[in-house]
């Protein structure tokens, strides 16, 4: 029986998209049936990626153009797509890495994520490909991957800065985001928004529940102990504006972040 860090490791390694958002789902799809030994791999440093699209540093990405024109719409799109590509290696790490001291429950949860992010990237490229054009089409940069590796070692730090920090940005920005491409008659674009949206609430409200079951295993408050890992590992400072009452259902009150708000 393969292990459920051996297909992780596995999926991890494939550089394929489209191979690599199926392969999400079946790790997923095998850990709820059942099929997967309680076993964990050595998982690689980085996640395999394709040619393209080209990786480039934040400071050096192009600009997405104007307003509505088709270059920037399609630019938003492969945008997207990409958040959404880097998140399922995200959660498959998060649960191939930390799992094992975590346990089933943590990894169940995990896998669970980066099934719902494949199947995101799933409906981005296919959108990307109803306007024209398919993703790597154009640059993209490494960032978020970035802060996974920062984080590595310690679980508390990683559950911290990607689901609470970097995906709960996602609540803030998705919903200005879906009412642009709504009203720009894009009703298909403003589905798969919505859908993103609704997934992600549930994203961070997993991940800020294992953060404060951490929290309280190392007799911390959780608020205190995510306001020094932020000031340490995030740099800048969050800065508004914040979705409060999307963070609200996710459970991540103002008092995890207002302590660590710069002023926008």
């Amino acid at each position: 029986m393969t292990s459920v860090g051996a297909a992780i490791a596995a999926v991890l390694a494939t550089a394929d998209p489209r191979a690599k958002a199926m392969g999400a789902r079946d790790v997923a799809r095998g850990w709820r049936g059942g099929r997967l030994a309680w076993d964990f791999a050595p998982l690689p440093d980085r996640p395999a990626r394709p040619a393209a699209p080209e990786l480039l540093p934040p400071n050096r990405m192009p600009k997405r153009g104007k307003g509505g024109s088709e270059r920037a719409r399609i630019a938003l799109w492969h945008a997207l797509a990409h958040i959404e590509f880097v998140a399922i290696d995200l959660a498959l790490d998060m649960a191939g890495r930390f799992g094992a001291a975590r346990g089933p429950a943590f990894v169940a949860d995990f896998l669970a994520v980066a099934a719902d992010e494949a199947m995101h990237f799933a409906l981005l490229s296919r959108h990307l490909q109803a306007l024209g054009s398919h993703y790597g089409a154009l640059p993209a940069h490494d960032g978020l991957w970035d802060a996974a590796d920062a984080t590595r070692h310690d679980v508390a730090a990683r559950l911290a800065l990607v689901p609470m920090v970097l995906e709960a940005r996602g609540l803030d920005v998705t919903p200005q985001t879906l009412e642009r491409v709504r009203g720009a008659g894009d009703e298909r674009g403003a589905r798969i928004l919505s859908r993103i949206l609704d997934d992600e609430i549930r994203h961070v409200a997993v991940g800020t529940r294992h953060f404060i079951a951490v929290a309280a295993e190392r007799r911390e408050s959780a608020e205190i102990l995510f306001q020094t890992l932020i000031s340490e590992h995030f740099r800048g400072g969050l800065k508004p504006p914040f979705n409060d009452s999307a963070r609200q259902a996710a459970g991540l009150s103002r008092n995890f972040y207002a302590g660590v708000v710069t002023p926008a």
